[in-house]
């Protein structure tokens, strides 16, 4: 009977061998990581047409966020995918591209547009296809009435017409002239300075507007100087409000000229140029981080996206890429809590409560789907080309 012999296996190659098979454990493993099922959300952003000085840095720095998420592992190991699409600042093709991440990129979550227009104009396909949607625009009727799926990172014109009708009610300018863009944001601007100045003891004297690709408003500005008006409310998004400015200048109007938070990124002084001089606004903190007390709890946040921002792209981080950052985290941080449900996330942002973000503090709920209030902004001058706080 034959007998079965081990064959004889040299010490110094047992450990070598115990070290192949603890590297293929480890290969096998890292493979499983990295084969974890991404997470797709889109992102739909005015990158290109009227709007583009919103959608631009919203775009920039959504791919910024991703890279430096995913380098960190992604969310709980699964890599961060964002679909992208350029409305072109146009309505029709806001809501087609929300009918393609929702019918064909399968996308558990949508952050953008940049307009109050080109959000609402997919408003009721996204409630259809019960789908979250964190907008980057400013309208409050993009959650007044509250739609149980769509939320929005931008501060409302609501709280940003009350800190420039107080300003008013402050200098005691009790007749203002009013000149907005022909849009939905314009509309909803004018239509709570409307509501808000008689509260604070402001009469509008002068209506005008603009359209959103006019080169010109010499002919409404001169009918806003024969009114009897103390100062100019001006309400939209560059380039616009950047002639309004250089069209009073040229017309030797000396009215004190107030704006909306629409004009809050250099886009507005590179414009602008020397008119922009004395322009006065609210704005997000952003653009004064520098200035803020350490107390303040958005300091060290404000400075870090600042920071990143222009090591990234070598220019300045905007108050609209703010509003892009905080979408893209705060759909990121209910993902980290409830996973790729989109009935958990609309949930999960529903509950958000002290989120500090670049436009403020948030804290959603039930009844309020922007969290933020008039706390949330600064008055702000320019002064010799730059951002001066408003004492």
């Amino acid at each position: 009977m034959k007998r079965f012999q081990v064959p004889f296996v040299p010490a110094l190659v047992v450990p070598a061998i115990v070290a192949l098979a603890l590297a293929g454990v480890a290969l096998v493993s890292s493979t499983a990581q990295a084969q974890k099922t991404a997470y797709k959300i889109g992102a739909i952003f005015d990158v290109t047409g009227p709007a583009s000085p919103l959608g631009t840095p919203e775009q920039e720095t959504v791919k910024m966020l991703v890279k430096q998420i995913n380098a960190k592992g992604g969310i709980d190991g699964h890599p961060l995918e964002v679909v992208y699409y350029d409305n072109g600042s146009d309505e029709a093709k806001s809501l087609m591209a929300m009918k393609k991440l929702i019918e064909a990129d399968k996308v558990l979550a949508i952050i953008g547009p940049s307009q109050t227009g080109t959000t609402l104009a997919g408003a009721q396909t996204v409630e259809t296809a019960n789908i979250p949607l964190v907008s980057c625009a400013a309208g409050v009727g993009i959650v007044e009435p509250v739609k149980p799926w769509i939320f929005k990172t931008a501060q409302s014109d609501v709280h940003a017409v009350k800190k420039v009708l107080d300003y008013c009610q402050a200098k005691r300018y009790a007749r203002v002239a009013l000149i907005t863009v022909a849009n939905a944001f314009g509309d909803s601007g004018k239509k709570q300075v409307e509501l808000q100045a008689r509260g604070a003891r402001v009469s509008v004297v002068a209506r005008e507007s603009f359209g959103s690709n006019d080169t010109d408003m010499k002919a409404q500005l001169m009918r806003i100087r024969q009114s009897n008006a103390q100062a100019v409310i001006c309400w939209g998004t560059n380039p616009g409000p950047a002639i309004v400015a250089k069209n009073m200048k040229e017309l030797g109007i000396r009215l004190p000229l107030l704006m909306s938070h629409g004009i809050a990124n250099r886009k507005f002084i590179e414009l602008a140029g020397p008119a922009a001089e004395g322009v006065i606004f609210p704005a997000g903190k952003l653009l004064i981080a520098d200035t803020l007390p350490n107390t303040d709890p958005q300091k060290r946040v404000l400075q870090a996206y600042a920071a990143d921002f222009k090591k990234t792209y070598g220019k300045e981080a905007d108050t609209f890429g703010g509003h892009a950052y905080d979408a893209l985290m705060l759909v990121c941080r209910a993902l980290r809590a409830v996973g790729p449900d989109k009935a958990k996330l609309r949930a999960e942002l529903e509950k958000t409560k002290g989120f500090v973000g670049i436009s403020g503090v948030f804290s959603f709920s039930a009844k309020d789907h922007n969290g933020l209030n008039e706390d949330a902004f600064a008055m702000v001058i320019i002064k010799n080309g730059d951002w001066t706080r408003l004492k």
